[in-house]
């Protein structure tokens, strides 16, 4: 018999066999074991279905908990999306804006709902239409990138800057399906910098301008001394000369530097190394410093040490303006007592020597609680000190960036009551030029031979007429005078017109240089239109050169200049064969 408590399927299968008894006790014992799986198997499911139903228990709770931060972080990105700052968009592979967020009506004025769909070109203004391709190149075909374009808005007809940058987008199976980005208003940014832009060309103007005026007078001083130079002279009026020539000369070097002090902290200043006579260099400071010193009653010196070489490779005019500059300053903060320049050999390596220059004096002294402050700019040890002696507290500045600029630097020693010492290290290239010292005398004359030339000078400045005058008068040189373009332009329309230059100042009243030139250059007579027209002007060479290239000026000089440029220029339009002077 099968046991008692036989399976439902069991006892439903042997109902419908007809199968009630069994004698057969291995056939029993078969049905017992097959009804204890049927038992078992009920058994492993009840415990699948209740591992199942925990299982979804906890997977609902987790799916629950899922949609729950799904939707939070939802919402916080679509708070960030709506408050950013800036506009986040996102465009499909032709420009076309498919997600825009709140930022993007607070700017335009336009609304989200009527921007989707439009491409970015019908934002920009029409004198940014040009930039239509930069923008597509920025937006449709780089992977990344960031540029400032212009746009126009409905809000207050108001012009903003904004700043794009985008990225490419892809879709799960690498194909490109649009573009996403930022748009970040930087109008505050964009108007600083138009202001910053305004004061610095308005600076520079100031600047170009009091170059101009300072250079004017200083052509006459140098344009003098050269014309003294070239004539009779007593014998102890040399030095007074010399000096004067000095000063003047390097002066003029001095200017473009002292006056535009923003360059040489851009780092704008070129370096000229070429070889210079250094024993030159000190007796000419030896000079100029000397009678300075002597007529204060300060005993001024020059030491070299070590065997200074004569000749070395590198910035003269750098050095000059460090020097003036360092005993200018001793000069001007000692009283009494002696001011002494050392400069000492340090020794020669690969081609290369090392010198060292001192400036000791028996000055004021500098307190050691501002001695790290003197080096910048517009700074003096005191308010009293720039009260008491003058000055704009640059010249310490410039010195130190000149060194700088030159691999070098600016140190000081100094003790209150006690003067100061002010040193620096510098590397010059040897000179291979014979270390013999000829002093270089200056010429009581000048050997100019004739100039078989007619000039047209255009110069408003009567003390600038007066040296070209005198100049011309030993040079043979046939002129007449306009006093500004108009004028120089009334001599193109005479019949018995016959120049052969014209001198062209470019800073002039009723017609400036530049205008006149271009008037020139548009004559319907050929042979006046080509004239050659040299630029002399007392702006920066740096400021002037280019500009007027452009407006087909043949030549350039710089005021104050030597006569030896002038007359050199001046000759490759001369009409006979002379030699020029070499300079």
């Amino acid at each position: 018999m099968l046991k008692n408590n036989q399976h439902r399927l069991l006892i439903r299968q042997l109902k419908k066999a007809d199968l009630t008894e069994f004698k057969d006790e291995r056939f029993l014992k078969f049905l017992n074991l097959i009804n204890e799986a049927y038992i078992n198997y009920d058994e492993d499911i009840k415990y699948v279905e209740h591992v199942l139903d925990k299982s979804s228990e906890e997977l609902f709770k987790a799916n629950q908990k899922l949609k729950k931060e799904r939707d939070q972080t939802k919402t916080q990105l679509e708070n960030i999306v709506a408050n950013v700052g800036g506009v986040i968009f996102e465009t499909d592979l032709k420009g076309n804006f498919t997600f825009l967020n709140d930022a993007w009506r607070k700017y335009t004025g336009y609304t989200v709902e009527s921007s989707i769909g439009k491409s970015f070109r019908e934002f920009l203004i029409e004198e940014d239409i040009d930039k239509i391709g930069n923008l597509e190149k920025t937006l449709l075909y780089t992977k990344s990138a960031s540029k400032e374009f212009i746009f126009k808005f409905k809000k207050d007809e108001k012009l903003f800057w904004f700043e794009v940058k985008s990225n490419l987008i892809k879709d799960d199976f690498g194909e490109e399906v649009g573009y996403i980005g930022t748009i970040i208003d930087v109008t505050d940014l964009k108007q600083t910098e138009i202001e910053l832009q305004k004061a610095n060309e308005a600076k520079d103007d100031f600047l170009s301008t009091m170059s101009h005026e300072i250079r004017t007078p200083l052509n006459a001083v140098t344009g003098l001394t050269n014309i003294m130079l070239m004539e009779d002279y007593m014998p102890e009026q040399e030095e007074n000369l010399k000096a004067l020539k000095y000063s003047g000369e390097h002066l003029l070097g001095l200017i473009n530097d002292l006056l535009d002090f923003n360059k040489i902290e851009s780092g704008k200043v070129d370096l000229v190394e070429k070889t210079f006579n250094l024993s030159y260099f000190l007796e000419n400071i030896q000079s100029h410093f000397g009678l300075r010193a002597k007529k204060k009653g300060v005993v001024f010196s020059v030491v070299k040490q070590n065997g200074v070489p004569d000749f070395v490779i590198g910035d003269e005019l750098k050095l000059a303006q460090v020097v003036k500059n360092l005993l200018s300053n001793s000069l001007k903060f000692t009283k009494k007592g002696s001011i002494i320049l050392c400069v000492n050999n340090l020794g020669v390596s690969e081609n290369k020597i090392d010198l060292q220059f001192k400036v000791k004096d028996t000055g004021i002294g500098i307190s050691k609680n501002v001695q790290e402050t003197i080096f910048d700019s517009f700074m003096q040890a005191t308010k009293e000190t720039s009260l008491k002696y003058g000055g704009t507290g640059l010249g310490l500045a410039i010195c130190k960036r000149l060194l700088n600029l030159q691999k070098s630097d600016l140190s000081v020693e100094s003790e209150l009551g006690k003067g100061s010492v002010f040193s620096f290290k510098i590397t010059y290239k040897a000179s291979n030029r014979l270390s013999v010292y000829k002093p270089e005398l200056i010429k009581p004359k000048t050997d100019f031979a004739p100039l078989n030339l007619k000039v047209l000078i255009t110069e408003d400045n009567k003390m600038n007429v007066l040296i070209l005058k005198r100049f011309f008068k030993k040079w043979e040189v046939i002129f007449e005078v306009a006093n500004n373009g108009k004028e120089a332009l009334a001599y193109f329309s005479k019949p018995d017109f016959d120049f052969d230059v014209v001198l062209m100042d470019l800073q002039m009243p009723v017609l400036n240089g530049y205008e006149t030139t271009k008037a020139i250059r548009n004559l319907s007579d050929r042979v006046k239109a080509t004239i050659p027209i040299v630029a002399l002007t007392a702006f920066a060479q740096s400021d002037i050169k280019t500009k007027t290239k452009a407006y087909k000026m043949n030549d350039f000089v710089g005021k104050p200049f030597a006569p030896e440029k002038l007359y050199n220029v001046l000759y490759k339009y001369c009409k006979n064969n002379i030699k020029p002077l070499s300079v």
